[in-house]
């Protein structure tokens, strides 16, 4: 598939342009964006509404205290480093005091995080740089936290759309995924996929090729190049229907018979491969060393230990070894 005629041209790989993007790269912001002020007032919008989004932090400072202004430009800029992760939000005790006093606060510096909002933990004083980040890293998660969630949410459903048939839709999230992150194996085995599923099997092997040595070994990975090692080999093995014809005529024909689970498997029609095999070690053990056994484990590395093929197959099999 080339050229106009491809439906899923400029969708894989480097081409792609993706609009998808995480938790730790949202769009650019102003300095300051993520730091605002408050009045008693606004306080429930400011604070508890937003709080119930993301933490909060509440800086409790005064123009005449001395803490407040090596606290203050420290905490800002920690705040802003964490990219939305948490907001800073502060209040001027001295045009407002009820909420301080309210929360029992008698000095200041002082920052309270708010958590689904309710106060959830908090420190006093002009503490440095280091703390503080350890504060935001305990209130809402390590750096990085959040994204490989969202990640992973991504992965997921990339491959719910690629199981679908909805190979475009699943390339363009694997390659958001990729633009974050380019040696993301599962995003890099997902649009392998992709591309397979569009009949590019070298574009797809392509993708795989030249990886570092241990993304290369990834299981993930690894499975996606034998699934195009058994799509070439039985591209090799004939006409499946003057396969089924001679088997028809001769069963013990255990050669044709392994031929056809070959292209079988490659047609996705797992079960019906798996049971070609088996029906093989059934009527004899030794054919090609044990091969057919052997030919059944290489089609469960490509399947996937959950894929419903394997499991029904891996049953039949340890029946079959140990009844």
């Amino acid at each position: 598939m080339s050229g106009s005629n491809n439906p899923y041209n400029g969708s894989f790989g480097n081409q792609m342009s993706a609009t998808t993007s995480f938790g730790a790269q949202p769009a650019p912001a102003a300095a300051g964006s993520y730091v605002t002020d408050t009045t008693t007032a606004n306080f429930g919008k400011d604070v508890i509404e937003e709080s119930r989004k993301q933490p909060v932090l509440v800086d409790f400072w005064a123009p005449w205290c001395g803490p407040c202004k090596q606290l203050t430009p420290v905490l800002e800029k920690v705040v802003n480093e964490a990219k939305g992760r948490v907001r800073l939000v502060k209040m001027n005790i001295d045009d407002h005091p009820s909420i301080a006093g309210q929360l029992g606060i008698q000095s200041i510096p002082a920052v309270i995080a708010f958590v689904n909002g309710r106060p959830a933990d908090g420190f006093m004083g002009a503490v440095p740089e280091s703390q503080i980040t350890q504060f935001i890293d305990r209130i809402a998660g390590p750096a990085g936290a959040d994204e490989a969630a969202e990640v992973e949410a991504v992965l997921a459903e990339a491959a719910e759309l690629l199981a679908a048939g909805n190979l475009n839709e699943a390339a363009q999230l694997y390659g958001a995924v990729m633009q974050a992150d380019p040696e993301n194996a599962k995003a890099l085995a997902g649009m392998a996929e992709c591309m397979i599923a569009a009949n590019q099997h070298q574009r797809a092997r392509e993708t795989l090729s030249n990886l570092p040595e241990e993304l290369a070994r990834d299981a993930g990975i690894q499975a996606v190049l034998k699934k195009l090692d058994q799509i070439e080999e039985a591209r090799k093995l004939g006409d499946p229907v003057a396969l089924e014809r001679d088997l028809a005529a001769n069963p013990d024909d255990h050669e044709t018979r392994l031929k056809l689970a070959k292209i079988l498997n490659v047609e996705g029609r797992r079960d019906e491969a798996a049971e070609h095999l088996l029906q093989i070690m059934r009527k004899d053990r030794g054919f090609d060393d044990d091969g057919a056994r052997r030919q059944l484990l290489q089609f469960f590395e490509v399947w996937g230990f959950k894929d419903p093929a394997t499991v029904a197959a891996r049953r039949k099999l340890s029946a079959m070894l140990f009844s």
